[in-house]
């Protein structure tokens, strides 16, 4: 893919970029390891105070960002207003904790035959950050926050859809005051991905994407035995019980399945509908979805704006074809417009079974598939079957079903009675192929750390 700005909403190029030569990658590669051996010297105090800083500058440029953000893959102007705060609140919230995660933690002496003995936390160095255009700033600022708290130096390979939000956040860094190579984007394709892990001056990767793109990553930083954090595809079950408010579940289901064009990895995408409440449900999800409005993100009228890329909406019309084919119902939805731009309507299909598939994969759009279950049991039985598990969302007033569902998902979160999310205070991550390790809360900063332990001994007379 062409390192480039294309719009939406008409298809148009609206900026190009050159990918970065050899030498320039060489370059920054240096600089990186260079500004590493600093920065790692740099106190907390100072840190935090940058961090600080580039919080009050972007939300000065908030309008800016935002519409930058709506250009570069077609969410609306309000969800990208709100992908901004969220990631002035994720600078805020690291400046004011970052100090106390960065505590060392003492140990007991005694039991070691030691006079002290604690864990110091130390930055682990250059890390490689690969991210994807759904949330161009969010995911990429849930790394870099907790990163450069920590004393690391980030280099980031965004997606080639977005590469001026890219650049914007490089500048936003430097202009906080941050030593001018801590943070650098890199201009490049991803066949030199590669490169760039396996060079020595890397020390660890971090990678939200699709499962073939985490496959990859951790194969070569299996390799070269560096650390690495996958955030990969999601299916997310959203499970819905008698005991319930259904118009607020559906509410929320309709915003789970929609949120950011559908285009999120921790969307709610299979709905386990109760069969007391299937009927009541279904209606009132299919109602709400059948009735937001497609058309231009800029406009305030607007529910839901084109899909990011070309092959993506193209994708998602394949999954809905082949769904259609082999039998399932389509109650709302399921036809691609015509025109132009990357649009695709909210969807709503029934009738899912195991030959069709989207039932093993991750439809990226807003498409919900729904499926009547005569328990919660039953529900998660099939929703567990899945390869994915990111998140997972209960609405269900019953503590004892509360209790199987936090015990019985598979899942590396658990949200009742509230739509799924991330926040900068509470760590974010997935089990089975949805991958490994965390981000955000104070596991994300350790991540790429070094847990090193101190163990003094007495004084010995010479």
């Amino acid at each position: 893919m062409a390192i480039a700005t294309i719009s939406p909403v008409t298809g148009e190029v609206l900026k190009s970029f050159d990918e970065l030569t050899p030498e320039q990658l060489e370059d920054k590669l240096a600089r990186a390891a260079a500004a590493a051996a600093k920065y790692r010297l740099t106190t907390i105090d100072q840190r935090v105070e940058w961090l600080g800083r580039a919080a009050d500058n972007l939300e000065k440029d908030a309008d800016t960002v935002s519409k930058l953000i709506v250009t570069e893959m077609g969410k609306t102007y309000r969800a990208a207003q709100e992908e901004v705060a969220k990631c002035v609140h994720g600078l805020r919230f690291y400046a004011e904790q970052g100090p106390g995660f960065l505590r060392a933690l003492p140990n007991e002496a005694g039991s070691v035959n030691a006079k002290q003995t604690y864990v110091t936390y130390q930055p682990i160095g250059v890390v490689l950050a690969v991210m994807p255009w759904n949330l161009p700033m969010w995911q990429a600022m849930r790394f870099a926050a907790p990163a450069l708290t920590a004393g690391n130096v980030g280099i980031l390979k965004h997606a080639s859809n977005v590469p001026q939000t890219a650049l914007y956040m490089e500048q936003l860094f430097r202009d906080a005051g941050f030593p001018e190579d801590v943070f650098q984007t890199l201009l490049i394709s991803s066949g030199r991905v590669e490169q760039v892990l396996r060079d020595p001056r890397v020390e660890a990767a971090t990678i939200t994407g699709s499962e073939p793109a985490g496959k990859s990553v951790a194969t070569i930083a299996g390799q070269e035995i560096k650390k690495v954090v996958l955030e990969l595809g999601g299916s997310d079950p959203f499970f819905v019980m008698p005991s319930t408010n259904l118009e607020r579940a559906s509410d929320v289901a309709v915003k789970a399945r929609t949120l950011n064009n559908g285009q999120s990895c921790i969307n709610g995408k299979r709905f386990f509908i109760h069969a007391d409440v299937y009927d009541a449900f279904l209606a009132l999800f299919a109602a709400k979805m059948g009735a937001l409005v497609v058309g231009d993100p800029m406009d305030p009228a607007t529910d839901i704006g084109p899909l990011a890329t070309e092959s993506g909406r193209d994708d998602v019309d394949a999954y809905v074809a082949d769904a259609v084919a082999k039998g399932a119902t389509v109650v709302v939805g399921g036809k691609r417009p015509d025109g132009p731009g990357w649009f695709y309507p909210p969807t709503v299909l029934t009738n899912i079974t195991p030959e069709m598939n989207m039932y093993h994969e991750e439809v990226f759009g807003p498409v919900a598939q729904v499926w009547s279950v005569s328990s919660l049991e039953e529900g998660l039985s099939l929703a567990n079957a899945h390869p994915y598990g990111l998140g997972s969302n209960l609405w269900s007033e019953d503590q004892s079903e509360r209790d199987i569902f936090i015990r019985d998902v598979q899942s590396g979160m658990a949200f009742i009675n509230g739509n799924t999310t991330s926040y900068p205070e509470i760590p974010f991550g997935g089990v089975k192929r949805s991958g490994y390790g965390r981000e955000l809360s104070d596991l994300g900063m350790r991540e790429f750390m070094n847990a090193k332990t101190v163990w003094i001994g007495d004084d010995v007379d010479a």
